[in-house]
C-alpha cells in the first residue's frame, strides 16, 4: 500500500480507542516497526496527537475523536457529473462565501433559484452533496451537486 493509505489505515485502527503495540501495527500494515514510527510522526505533524505508552506492554493509543475517511468508499463508487461544481463549493466553504445556485427538482422539471451558505461537502447515498443554509427556506438543507444547474460564488461572506 502507499504511504497515505497506510497512514489512513493506521488512523482507522487507532480511532477505535484500543491500544496497539508498534509490532501489532507493523504486522497489520505489512511494514517495519520503524515505518510505523514514521507514520506516527507524519500524523502528529498534521495536528493529530497519538499517545505513546512506554514499557513492555506499551504501544500507541489515540485519545481524541477524529473523522477517518471510510475505506469502503472508492472513487468509482461515488457518482459526480460535475467536478467543477464540487471544487467551486469546496472553495466557497473554505472562504465562507455565499453561493447563488439554480437547482433542479427531483423530477428535473422545475428549477429553483437559491442563495445558500455552504457548510460542508457530504455523501448522500453514493452522490456528493452540500449541507448549506438556504436563505429562501431559512433552514439547513442538503443539495445534491449533480442537481445543480449553475452556481456562482458571491462576494458576500457568512458567519
Amino acid at each position: 500500500m502507499s504511504k497515505i493509505s497506510n497512514v489512513l489505515t493506521m488512523l482507522e485502527y487507532l480511532s477505535s480507542g484500543r491500544k496497539y503495540s508498534i509490532q501489532e501495527l507493523a504486522e497489520k500494515l505489512e511494514v517495519s516497526p520503524r515505518m510505523v514510527r514514521v507514520y506516527k510522526d507524519e500524523i502528529e505533524k498534521s495536528g493529530i496527537y497519538i499517545d505513546t505508552i512506554k514499557g513492555p506492554y506499551g504501544g500507541y493509543v489515540l485519545n481524541q475523536n477524529i473523522n477517518v475517511p471510510k475505506r469502503f468508499i472508492t472513487p468509482n463508487a461515488i457518482n459526480i457529473k460535475n467536478k467543477d461544481y464540487f471544487n467551486l463549493i469546496n472553495r466557497a466553504i473554505k472562504e465562507k462565501r455565499k453561493c447563488f445556485i439554480e437547482y433542479y427538482s427531483k423530477d428535473e422539471k422545475n428549477i429553483s433559484r437559491r442563495t445558500i451558505h455552504p457548510y460542508d461537502l457530504i455523501l448522500l447515498g453514493n452522490e456528493w452533496g452540500v449541507a448549506a443554509y438556504c436563505e429562501s427556506k431559512e433552514e439547513i438543507r442538503h443539495f445534491y451537486i449533480n442537481r445543480i444547474k449553475s452556481i456562482d460564488i458571491l462576494e458576500n461572506f457568512y458567519n
